[in-house]
């Protein structure tokens, strides 16, 4: 509760003080958002992969994340149902003939 009283004071002798220097002063103590621009504006633009899918120099980083872990998980998925995929445990029982 005292550091509330002690900001609330501050706030109100920084608003009272009107001359050149004291505004000066409060302007630096304002915090700028410089690094909220939104990223990287140098170079060609980034796109969607499916916008252009055969370039993946100009897709957007989080599409070429996912495009890319996506591609591998199939990769490994699919070798390993091709190496294991022909092994089968289950034997075949031929059913019995009905001798008449």
């Amino acid at each position: 509760m005292a550091a509330w009283t002690a900001a609330a004071r501050q706030a109100a002798s920084l608003t009272r003080l009107s001359t050149p220097t004291s505004a000066a002063q409060a302007s630096k103590l304002i915090q700028r958002r410089g690094l909220a621009g939104g990223g990287d504006h140098h170079g060609p633009p980034k796109v969607n992969f499916w916008q252009d899918p055969m370039n993946p120099s100009k897709w957007k980083e989080e599409h070429f994340v996912i495009v890319s872990l996506s591609g591998w998980g199939l990769l490994f998925y699919g070798g390993y149902k091709f190496f294991n995929g022909g092994k089968k445990d289950k034997k075949e029982e031929k059913p019995a003939e009905a001798t008449h």
